[in-house]
This record gives C-alpha cells, structure tokens and sequence, in this order.
C-alpha cells in the first residue's frame, strides 16, 4: 500500500491532474479490467499509483504510462515490482502496438478530464488492440459516452464510440476523495468491444457526416448535410432530413452514409 503523502507530487493544472484519495473506490476501478481477464493491462496516469497498487493484485502483466516528470521518480521508488514497465511518455503520441510487443491489452486509467475524450479516439484508432477500455473520466463526458439516441447527452462521442464498443456507466463518484476536488463529479465506465468488423459504410464519410450534422446539432440533418451534399441534392428531400441528428441511430447513420457515397459517387 502505497504512503498517502500527497505532498511529495502535485497534482497540475495544465496536465488535468485530480488525485484519487479513496482507496475504496480506488479498488472499485481495479476490479473494472477484470471485464477483459488475462490481457495486460496499460494505466494511462498513475500519478502516485492509488490505482496501480490494486491493479498489481491481480497478478497480470501491466504498464502505466506517466507524462508527469514528479510522478515517474515517486512510482519507481514507490513500485519497484514495476521495474521497467514505468514507461515516461505521452500516451497520445504513443505507439501501442509497441506497448506489449502488438499484444491485445486493457487500457484503464483515472483519466485527465483535459484530455479524456482524446485518449477515447486514440482508442478507436486501435480499437483492434483494445477490446477493453475502462476507468474514471468526467461525469459528462461518461454519459455522451453511454447516451443513446434521443438523449441530450448523445452526440459525436456517444456515436463513434458505440459504433465499436458497447458502454456500460458503473457509478459516479463525488468531488470530495480528489485532491484537489475538481468542480464537477465524475464516473467509472466500461467499454467492450462489440462483435462488429466493419461498420459496412465508407468509414471516413460516416466520420464526416456525424461530425457535420452535430455542429448544428438543434436544427434538421438537411442544413448540415448540404455542406457535403449541395444544397440542390435531391437525396434532402427525404423525411430523414427533417430530423435532428440527436434522433439518428447508429444504424441510421450507417443507411445514411451508404445513401450520400452513392449521391456522391455519381
């Protein structure tokens, strides 16, 4: 168990950092990979490793990754068991294929609020490598992640990330057991990848058009849609086009991009 002296490292603004004091909960988000057993497992922002203390019980193969040059000198002295596996770097930029020699791992983490809707499209990007993603983020963004359609909480995130992983929200934890508490509460998420292979759309056009649409996202699809399309296209006429983009399954989105790669490839 690692020494609560939260004085030796400070949490940092720019960085995003809030520290988890409470142990319990600390467990809780440990017992969370457990959703994908026998992977390795990557922590992205130990800080001073309350999380990782409970991941190293259960007896797998795990990496934590720390841009906080304080950080990583307090883990390696507090972790010795970790031994080469502190790897001193910025997840965003980093190779995962290169994390467990293009293994399939876990990724978890209590995430930096700052960037955590970042490490979730990093994720996508190598969703082949990560059947598993879960960990702490900000309440908001948890439940864009979790929202289904029709939901004001749905939206771009909600939309890509379920069209690969399946969300489940865990429970929300307050904004007393950070140091320093941040000014929102935040949650504990689960995401599974989903059985699907391809999307069966032209995948960078399905891309495009959910992110157009939501730019407007309280008028109808048709004013978005004529950024891609032309505003003479004939395809807006139809009774889809009079929605709002909140209204739209995934499916929906699917049908639809096949429908505009059609239009566009006349």
């Amino acid at each position: 168990m690692i020494n609560e002296d939260f004085s030796k490292v400070r949490p940092k603004k720019f960085l995003g950092q809030h520290f988890l004091t409470d142990l319990n909960i600390a467990s809780r988000i440990a017992d969370t990979v457990d959703a994908c057993p026998d992977i390795p497992v990557l922590e992205v922002g130990p800080g001073m490793g309350v999380l990782t203390q409970f991941l190293l019980k259960k007896d797998r193969e795990l990496k934590v990754v720390e841009i906080d040059r304080e950080s990583v000198p307090y883990l390696k002295e507090h972790f010795p068991e970790l031994n080469d596996n502190i790897i001193e770097a910025d997840f965003l930029k980093m190779d995962l294929h290169e994390v467990f020699n293009g293994k399939q791992f876990v990724l978890t983490g209590n995430y930096p609020y700052n960037i955590s809707s970042q490490i979730f499209f990093k994720m996508l990007e190598n969703k082949d490598l990560i059947p598993c993603c879960t960990g702490m983020i900000q309440k908001e963004v948890a439940e864009r992640l979790a929202a289904s359609s029709g939901n004001k909480s749905y939206g771009v995130l909600s939309i890509l990330i379920q069209a690969w992983y399946d969300v489940e929200y865990l429970f929300t934890v307050n904004e007393n057991v950070f140091n320093p508490p941040p000014k929102v509460k935040s949650a504990v998420i689960c995401m599974r990848r989903n059985n699907k292979k391809e999307l069966g759309c032209n995948e960078a056009l399905f891309r495009k058009i959910v992110k157009t649409v939501f730019t407007m996202r309280r008028k109808m699809i048709r004013n978005g849609m004529k950024q891609i399309v032309g505003k003479d296209c004939p395809l807006l006429n139809e009774p889809i086009f009079n929605l709002r983009p909140e209204q739209l399954s995934i499916e929906e989105f699917i049908d639809l991009t096949n429908k505009v790669e059609g239009v566009l490839n006349k």
